[in-house]
């Protein structure tokens, strides 16, 4: 029997992007291809900071979430586990921290 293919967030998106928000703290962007999926992706019960606490291993009370309706956008940003450039930073740029956000399955229905 064949597994069905769940849609992700990066299903709804034209685009899911990470960057530096300064040495510190990561920003990531969901950019949503309609207001259909936008209304998925904005929606708390599905994407709230427990979820990208828990994704990141962050502190909850330290994810920032904006919801920008008018460009069918979210913007999460959480502080770094490390600083940039210190000895334990894998990605200086941030520019693969998208990826756990971008394959979250989004629930049926």
């Amino acid at each position: 029997m064949t597994e069905t293919a769940r849609t992700t967030l990066s299903d709804l998106a034209s685009e899911v992007r990470s960057k530096n928000a300064g040495p510190f703290w990561v920003t990531m962007e969901v950019f949503l291809r309609d207001s259909a999926g936008y209304g998925i992706a904005a929606d708390e019960s599905f994407l709230d900071e427990r979820v990208i606490a828990e994704l990141y291993a962050v502190d909850e009370s330290q994810v920032q979430i904006f919801r920008i309706p008018s460009l069918n956008v979210v913007k999460i940003s959480f502080p770094r586990r490390v600083g940039q450039a210190s000895l334990h930073d894998r990605d200086i740029h941030s520019g693969q921290h998208h990826v756990p956000l971008a394959m979250l399955p989004v629930p049926a229905g």
